[in-house]
């Protein structure tokens, strides 16, 4: 391809509301282009990246025993309401009405459709296990769209469904998923981590994602020397013990004045925040619910979520509070609350003359004991994990990395064929629901996690694999007839050779050029300049090194093939 018959709108300035490398450079290196908040149209360089990932993660599913079909965008509410999702999703969920007046769903996942054409299809067990897959554009509908594609509310992903007779099946497809998202990654050039996550509104009880590490990652990932590896969502932790030998005291209410966050109530009564113990309210479905936990920690919600198996876990409101406690946020505690349920975190065990909210306004209790001053009959792992934490595993001190999450793999079971009442007839002739297998892939956030990774200060360094050409042929002066000779008997070589290959034909100075081609990460640039020339020479250049190579203008053909098939080896080891 000739520079001058493509489209490639290259930037000098970053985009105005672009705060990470990728998003910067997707639309400076003229990848793609912003046509509404989190929407884009992805130019021909972005197509040509997109696509090749794309055609990777065809090539592993396909030999992993998928098959490929494509399911509609537009989903009918019926469906969603069936498994409970079209609240669970909430707004995020984008929706909309035909003529006659019916609610849709742009579809952010397909577990509901795949599932409903498998239980009108499949009714033995002798035609399982059947994996499906496809690759389209998602919606989501963002609360605040950023990051470029990363949070995006249009996106490409590949999502893929298998259906088993029992968990046994499940378990051999989901590790030849896992096996196969190792490979899909190596082969697009990407170090990624492959951790425990948290289902989310998927569900299911076993999931891991595929995380590619990078500085920028908005995911964080706790990992210990033994192995052990998680999202902070998806992560246990054990507490270092805080526990101080001293007598049970009496219960005693005291006024704390305008003091109604940790800092400041610690402070006020000259505490270890590991005393403290907060009362954080929930609505669980339609009740409300008390998690308790110490005054130095969060509360992780995904966990809460799975333990209480509710729809819909929120923060309850200041008026809820008020309800239920008698006091304002701030002010509320354990003590006293009758016909709720009470959940501590395990971090609370072993603590004596605790301090909690006196459910009184500006007052708190001091030196609280249970099973003395309240009831807790249900201890769980509530806290969100952190760095300096314990590894759940072995009691090492868990380390902290930042990630980008660009799979997800699903034990789903029978979460969605039991509300969808899909059933097969098993060996023994009997009813029984699918067990089902969630696999995904984010094709738009991997083209954006490659540039994460690879990358300077000039622009992406894409990986041989997934780049949108192979060799870039940069004539420093079109004008000059043997220059562009050259560069053109260049182009139809390598071309023929099954090479892919862009010519930058365009009449500008050879610094723009030269910044451009850095700015775009061709892996390979032939320079072709009238003084080499009459030397006999060429100049090749590998982007992601600062050297360049003077090779004899015969040979760099041959050269030339020899460094991508090399470069194509190096980045699927990386």
């Amino acid at each position: 391809m000739r520079w001058s018959q493509t489209f490639i709108p290259t930037h000098k300035e970053d985009p105005a509301d672009a705060e990470i490398i990728s998003h910067k450079l997707m639309v400076r290196a003229g990848l793609m282009h912003k046509l509404s908040s989190g929407v884009y149209t992805y130019l021909p360089l972005g197509l040509r990246t997109i696509k090749k990932v794309e055609q990777i993660v065809r090539q592993e599913m396909n030999a992993a025993g998928a098959v490929e079909l494509l399911m509609p965008i537009m989903q009918p509410s019926e469906l969603w309401r069936e498994t409970g999702r079209w609240d669970v999703y909430g707004k995020e969920l984008m929706k909309v009405k035909d003529r006659q007046n019916r609610d849709f769903a742009l579809g952010p996942t397909h577990e509901e459709v795949i599932t409903d054409l498998i239980r009108g299809q499949i009714r033995s067990y002798k035609r399982l296990p059947l994996i499906l897959y496809q690759i389209q554009t998602k919606f989501r509908d963002e609360i605040r769209p950023r990051f470029g594609v990363m949070r995006a509310r249009e996106f490409v992903m590949k999502d893929a469904y298998s259906f088993h007779e029992n968990e046994a099946s499940l378990d051999e497809t989901y590790q030849r998923m896992y096996q196969a998202y190792t490979r899909i990654f190596q082969r697009c050039g990407l170090s990624t981590a492959p951790v425990m996550a948290d289902s989310g509104a998927i569900g299911g009880d076993v999931t891991h994602e595929f995380m590619v590490l990078a500085d920028t990652g908005e995911g964080e990932i706790l990992s210990c020397e033994c192995g052990y590896a998680a999202t902070a969502e998806g992560a246990q932790s054990q507490l270092a013990p805080y526990k101080v030998e001293e007598k049970i005291k009496s219960m005693e209410k005291v006024e704390t004045p305008e003091a109604h966050t940790v800092e400041q109530v610690t402070q006020f009564l000259n505490i270890d925040a590991r005393r403290l113990v907060k009362t954080i309210f929930y609505r669980c479905d339609e009740q409300i619910i008390a998690i308790l936990i110490r005054g130095d920690r969060e509360v992780n919600e995904a966990k809460v979520h799975r333990i209480l198996g509710c729809s819909t876990l929120e923060m309850a409101t200041a008026e809820e509070i008020l309800q239920v406690s008698g006091a304002p946020v701030g002010f509320s505690g354990p003590v006293g609350l009758k016909g709720m349920q009470m959940i501590a975190d395990l971090s609370l065990k072993g603590l004596a003359n605790i301090v909690v909210g006196a459910n009184e306004d500006q007052c708190h209790m001091i030196n609280v004991n249970f099973p003395r001053d309240f009831t807790v009959k249900r201890f769980e792992d509530l806290h969100l994990a952190q760095a300096g934490d314990l590894c759940p595993s072995c009691g090492k001190i868990l380390t902290s990395r930042r990630g980008i999450e660009v799979g997800q793999i699903f034990k789903l079971g029978a979460k969605y064929s039991k509300s969808l009442k899909a059933k097969f007839l098993d060996q023994n002739g009997k009813e029984s629901p699918f067990i089902m297998g969630c696999y995904g892939i984010g094709i738009t956030r991997t083209v954006a996690a490659a540039i994460e990774q690879y990358h300077d200060q000039d622009g992406i360094i894409w990986p041989m694999t997934i780049a949108p050409y192979q060799v870039l042929i940069l004539p420093l002066n079109v004008s000059d007839e043997m220059t562009m000779a050259a560069a053109d008997g260049f182009y139809k070589q390598l071309v023929d050779a099954g090479l892919e290959v862009l010519l930058d034909d365009r009449d500008e100075r050879a610094g723009f050029k030269f910044k451009d081609a850095d700015l775009i990460g061709i892996p390979l640039r032939l320079t072709v300049g009238e003084r080499s020339l009459r030397q006999g020479k060429v100049e090749v250049k590998l982007r992601r090194q600062n050297q360049v190579i003077k090779v004899d203008r015969d040979k760099a053909v041959s050269m030339i093939r020899e460094m991508i098939s090399e470069e194509r080896l190096a980045s699927e080891k990386s």
